[in-house]
Formats: C-alpha cells, structure tokens, sequence
C-alpha cells in the first residue's frame, strides 16, 4: 500500500541497488536516507494499528546481520523496534520448552522483535556443534513448522532473512576482525569453529530449509557479499512486505518557557565539576 511518493522512494532505492557494481558510500548513504524515512512511517503505522512483527535474521558468521539489524533500528525507537539477541540458555532454561524462552520475547500490539538469530539456532549452531541429541534436533525439526503456523495464525506477522556469504568473503571478514582491534570482539571460538565446519553447516542450513522453508512462513535469501547492497535489498524488502501508510501527524509548535516559577540555580552549573574538554 503506502502513498504513491512512499511507493516511489522505496522503488527508486531499489532500483538503484540492483544496478550491478559497487555502490559508491555516497550514493549508498542517499538511498539508505529514504529506505529509513519509510522506516519511520512503518513504525507509526505498526504503532497506530497494533500491529505484531517478528524479524529473524539467521545466516553464516560473519554474513552482516548485525550491519542490517543496524541500519533498520538507526533512526526508529528502540521501543518499538526492539532487538532480541539471547545469550547462551542458561541451566534452569536449558530444562525449559526449547521455544518457551523465544516465546518470552515475541511482540505486543505496535512492536517489531528482530531476532539476532533466533530459536533456528538449534537447526544451526547448536545440531553441529553437538549442543543438542539427535533427538532433540528431530523433534524440532518436527515442531518448528507447526509452532509459525500458530505464531502466524495468531496474527504476527512473520519474515526470515536467510544472509549468505560466500568462502572467501567471509575469510576476508575474519581476517579482518582478527587484525582490528575494534572488532575483535566479533569474533570467538564458535566463529572460528564454524570457518572449520563450512560444509557442516552447509548440510544443516539445507536441512533446516527443507523443513522450514512454508508457504506462511517462508525463507528469504539475502546475499551478502556486499554488504551495502544487501542492506539496502533487506530493508527494501521488508518495507515491502508490510502493507503501510503515512499516518498524518499534527502540526507541532513549540511552547514558550512558562516563567510563572521562575528559578535561578542555587549553585552555578559553572562552579560544578566538569568533564574535561580535551576535544
């Protein structure tokens, strides 16, 4: 839906991101500027109509779910847009319902969760890496199907981005957070281990879509390689995919200061400790 100017902005900046070549960092920040201009007008309409928005962002380390979940979440309010990205279970959750601590996180009326990975982890990360039996990874392969059915049949509205990367991209990114100091702490030992088990992880990702991969709830491919691009894409795509409006808003004027109860600081702010201007 949208106004015909909104539908104009979103096809303009995809457009422009299907041209083949490398997009320049000016012509990426211009069309990102509009992509998150829609974004704004989403959030009011999700808020104005009590909509119910779950996000996963699954993929390969070091793909740009991060980078995307980034970009979304910029210039709209973490209190509508909120992100999920849950820690290792702990012992008293890891006797619970493998979905109960996800389900914790799902959406009231007027939010959007996006799920920095998300209960696919157990199709993932932890069916190689042999954090789950064998049982435990069936029985959910099982379930997960019929648990979105229920999620969607509820009302939420449900999307899954799939970011894929290739072999050596994704070597030149871990090169990368090993030699920057800056981004060190994106990588850790399941990063590595996973650089190990590529085509592990290859079987299981084809496994998991097999049996995922609904007609209600299906699987989006986001290649990833440039990460521009792919943000750009992304978020295209999901404002796309959620039918919106521009919700009008009154004129807004701001007051004068009411100087009724005037009052003058007891200590002067200047006489006050002060962090020090070195910049």
């Amino acid at each position: 839906m949208g106004t015909k100017k909104n539908e104009k902005t979103k096809r303009d900046a995809k457009s422009g991101a299907d041209k083949q070549g490398k997009l320049s960092r000016k012509d990426y920040e211009e069309k990102l500027a509009m992509l998150q201009v829609e974004l704004v007008k989403l959030q009011a309409w999700v808020r104005n109509k009590g909509l119910r928005v779950v996000v996963i962002f699954e993929g390969r380390d070091a793909a740009g779910k991060g980078g995307v979940i980034k970009k979304i979440t910029e210039r709209v309010s973490p209190r509508v847009f909120r992100t999920v990205a849950l820690p290792a279970p702990s012992d008293r959750e890891k006797t619970q319902i493998y979905f109960q601590r996800y389900v914790n996180q799902l959406p009231a009326a007027g939010e959007v969760v996006l799920f920095d990975r998300s209960w696919y982890n157990r199709l993932g990360v932890e069916y190689v890496m042999g954090f789950c039996t064998n049982k435990e990874y069936k029985q959910f392969k099982r379930n997960c199907a019929g648990f979105e059915r229920a999620l969607v049949e509820d009302g939420i509205t449900l999307i899954k981005y799939w970011l894929t990367v290739s072999s050596k991209e994704q070597e030149r990114r871990f090169h990368r957070r090993i030699e920057d100091p800056v981004r060190q702490w994106k990588l850790s030992p399941m990063d590595l281990e996973s650089r190990r088990r590529w085509y592990d992880y290859s079987r299981a990702r084809d496994a998991m879509m097999a049996a995922t991969d609904t007609d209600y709830a299906p699987w989006y491919i986001v290649p990833s390689d440039d990460k521009r691009r792919a943000r750009l894409n992304c978020i295209s795509h999901l404002l796309n995919h959620i039918p919106y409006e521009d919700i009008p808003h009154e004129k807004i004027k701001l007051p004068q200061r009411d100087k009724t109860n005037a009052y003058e600081d007891l200590v002067p702010l200047a006489s006050r400790r002060h962090v020090p201007e070195k910049y």
